[in-house]
């Protein structure tokens, strides 16, 4: 039997969680779960070690998703984890400082 491939979606939102969700496990090889911050999130990266994190950018606290992103890449046992950032944001300047994460 074949290993089903982890994803954790990570947002504040509980509608766009939930549609990710959905729309997610529709695929039967894929084992999805979700975090609704950054804190939850990290956890999660070090209980579950997903291969996917689809990452919001705009979480409340004191970390956001380029915060969860930085702890991923920077550390030697998560960097292979694949992260999608999401975002509402649209200037340049927010396109450039997703691109400067470790993404």
């Amino acid at each position: 039997m074949k290993n089903k491939t982890k994803i954790l979606v990570v947002d504040d939102d509980a509608q766009s969680r939930e549609l990710l969700h959905i729309a997610f496990n529709a695929h039967t090889d894929w084992e999805v779960s979700e975090a609704a911050d950054a804190q939850e999130a990290i956890a999660a990266v070090q209980k579950d070690k997903p291969e996917i994190v689809i990452l919001d950018i705009m979480m409340p606290g004191d970390k956001d998703g380029l915060d969860v992103c930085d702890f991923i890449k920077l550390s030697p046992e998560y960097k292979s984890i694949f992260v999608v950032l999401l975002t509402a944001k649209d200037k340049k300047s927010d396109v450039y400082r997703g691109m400067e994460t470790r993404a």
